[in-house]
């Protein structure tokens, strides 16, 4: 992360430079502008994610819109929340039934902070049609407003709008240079993950926990956070024997990921065979390689915030004994399709 670190700190003089030497230039009348923003970023393979705004924080004039830009496989929102409004889940009570903030609203739709406005649930899939997802938002008047995917809690951004008279620090170019150089930080720290947590031949390694996704949340900007996710199953082969147990952990800081065997659910709750250990962990045990076993969300808990109840900690570790012979395939029921997939092969 130190290269990141030190690039985002070069860039923060440079804007620092840049206010300095804009402040004396005189003010001067704007007229109505579209702002581009990209809503998240992936590798080619989609297994390292940038789950960040990019770039996550800019200056526009009042009457102007920002058009965010929708290119990856993985599930985000635009979202902007009035202020004080309690965060609404991710999903509803039936996995994959999305809950905005309540609903969505149209594109092109105005933000004042009287009222939400969400994009609802926007990615890539087969019914997507080609080209990038977009939606857009216009800002009638000055205010400094946050920006929130309603997947993903470390990925936010501000949206600082200013009167239409007022000179803008930054241009165009600036804000695409920025979320060029910063998507490609993150997605190389995110492929980079595998190789901090895979020790090779240490045996230790080799007979511990599977990394059920990795990632790392990384604050660029002062506007918010975002985070690098390896959206892998760290050791996608594991080879036991009959009556072995295997333990999958999330080394993720905020993603959900599941391990689900068999048919996969409506609703990525713990099956009923998958039950709770006495160290807050999920366990089950396949006897067969037709059996279905989901462990619910593997997720830490959130972050405790002042004056609001402390919350529990997060179930971050599932375990299968397997007691039969066979080749037992398995996904993470929210990223299979980029490719988040694993197999336990079983000797007698």
């Amino acid at each position: 992360m130190n290269r990141l670190r030190k690039s985002i700190a070069n860039a923060s003089l440079w804007s620092a430079v840049f206010w300095i030497s804009f402040g004396g230039a005189a003010a001067s009348t704007a007229r109505a502008d579209e702002w581009q923003v990209k809503a998240g970023a992936e590798a080619p393979d989609m297994g390292p994610q940038a789950l960040a705004f990019l770039p996550n924080e800019l200056w526009i004039h009042a009457g102007d819109t920002v058009r965010f830009v929708f290119t990856t496989h993985e599930r985000h929102t635009a979202t902007f929340l009035k202020p004080g409004q309690v965060r609404p889940p991710n999903f509803g009570p039936v996995f994959g039934i999305e809950v905005g903030c309540p609903g969505s609203t149209p594109d092109g739709a105005s933000f004042d902070g009287s009222s939400c406005v969400n994009s609802n649930i926007l990615l890539l899939n087969e019914t997507s049609g080609p080209g990038p997802l977009t939606y857009s938002v216009f800002f009638p008047s000055p205010g400094n407003f946050k920006t929130v995917c309603l997947v993903h809690p470390d990925m936010t951004g501000v949206v600082h709008v200013v009167d239409p008279t007022a000179a803008l620090p930054h241009d165009h170019d600036f804000y695409e240079d920025e979320g060029k150089k910063v998507e490609g930080l993150l997605l190389a720290d995110a492929a980079q993950l595998k190789g901090e947590i895979n020790h090779g031949d240490d045996e230790r390694w080799q007979s511990g926990p599977v990394a059920a996704g990795v990632g790392q949340v990384v604050t660029t900007t002062g506007a918010g956070s975002q985070t690098a996710s390896l959206m892998r199953f760290v050791r996608e082969i594991v080879v036991a024997r009959v009556g072995d147990t295997v333990e999958w952990t999330s080394l993720d800081p905020s993603i959900n990921h599941t391990v689900t065997f068999g048919t996969e659910p409506d609703d990525p709750r713990p099956a009923l065979n998958a039950t709770t250990t006495s160290d807050g962990a999920r366990q089950a045990i396949i006897s067969s390689p037709s059996d279905s076993v989901n462990s619910g969300f593997l997720s830490p808990a959130p972050q405790d915030r002042a004056n609001l109840a402390q919350s529990n900690p997060g179930v971050t570790r599932f375990r299968v004994t397997f007691m039969a012979p066979g080749v037992f395939h398995y996904i993470c029921a929210i990223h299979d399709e980029e490719g988040m997939k694993g197999t336990v092969i079983v000797h007698p």
